[in-house]
Formats: C-alpha cells, structure tokens, sequence
C-alpha cells in the first residue's frame, strides 16, 4: 500500500491516479492511523519550504512517519518541495527541515557559471543517472522529466547524489540516503518515465 501524505500541499490525487494506472493500491495519509498498513511513502510538497514544513509539523505526522523510516524501514520519496523538506535548512525559510538527507536548499543564482538564469526552473529537463539505482531502473537515457522550481538540493555527502539535470550548472535533482529518496521534478506529471520511477519506488 502506497501512502501520499495529505497535509494540504503538492497534489495528492494526481499520485493515486498513477498509482491506479499501474495497478498498485494507494490511499490518502492524514493520520498517524494511517500509516499503519503503508508500505511505502510519498511526500509531496509545493510552495515555500516554510510554509511547507509549518503545514507538516502542524499536521501531527511527523513522528509517525519518522518511526516507520527509521524503525520500519519503510521507503519514502519526497517530491519537489517534498525533496527539500528533506534536508536540514533552506535558504528560503528559518524552519529547520527533516534532516533525513543532509544537505542545504540554495537558491539558483542569476548568473551561475556566468549564465543568467530565469526563476523559476520550469518545463523538461532530462535527468542524468550520477550513480546505480533503482528508482532510474528501465528509463531511456533521454529520460526527461517535468520540473517546477527555483531552489535546488546541496547535498552534505556527495554520494547521496543520484542524479543530476543541467541549468546552467549541474545540480543535485535526485539523492538518497539509506531508505529515503528525494527527486526536484514531478514525476507525477512526467507521463511514461514518472509512472516507471514512481513503479521502481513502489518495488524498493
């Protein structure tokens, strides 16, 4: 059973419909309840990181999910805002994020490697595997997908890379760290190549 957890941001519904399309059972996380049955996670998230983790925290979710991470080893996979929850800080917000992947939210800078860059990064990017993994089993190595951001993950460990996209410099659009994986773009809206990542996830 997948679990979205619902704390009023990132688009629940568009993960239940792929999730139906590939024939696993999802449903809605609202409680600690909830999360009783789920054998994967997905947090999405979109907006501003504070305002993300206010919305989280005030949900009363977090230590439930924490246990089933760290005791259960149940797989997460933050998405978008979701992925930058989960690091330890943004640059856009005071809040302190998860911590379950180190690493800092930094802002993209207009002229990164001397290139004026246009916030937000918006629109198809493809995405290019740094190390073996399975969530990036069985795509092209085309694969593109669809992105919606202006702060990207900085990874403390470079080895929780695993993968990067071009704008203007490489950046990190994919880590992990043990059972928790984070992707910047929507692989709900990325058509074939996010139903086969959101499927590899589903399989971990």
């Amino acid at each position: 059973m997948i679990g979205i957890i619902d704390y009023g941001l990132g688009n629940v519904e568009a993960f239940r419909v792929a999730y139906k399309r590939l024939g696993k059972a999802s449903k809605r996380v609202k409680t600690a309840e909830d999360l009783a049955d789920v054998t994967h996670i997905i947090l999405p998230g979109v907006g501003a990181f504070d305002s993300a983790m206010d919305r989280f925290n005030a949900s009363g979710l977090w230590p439930a999910v924490k246990d089933a991470v760290e005791n259960r080893d149940v797989p997460l996979l933050g998405v978008c805002v979701g992925m930058q929850m989960l690091a330890d800080r943004s640059d856009e917000g005071q809040l302190p994020g998860l911590g379950l992947v180190p690493g800092n939210i930094r802002l993209f800078s207009e002229g990164q490697h001397g290139r004026m860059l246009r916030c937000p990064h918006m629109g198809w990017n493809e995405v290019d595997a740094t190390k073996e993994t399975t969530l990036l089993a069985g795509l092209d190595q085309d694969r593109k997908f669809y992105f919606l951001h202006s702060y990207y993950f900085e990874p403390s460990d470079p080895d929780a890379e695993l993968a990067q996209t071009l704008y203007g410099a490489p950046f990190s659009c994919a880590v992990g760290k043990g059972a928790v994986y984070g992707v910047q773009f929507h692989p709900e809206k990325s058509h074939e190549a996010g139903l086969t990542l959101l499927n590899n996830f589903s399989e971990l």
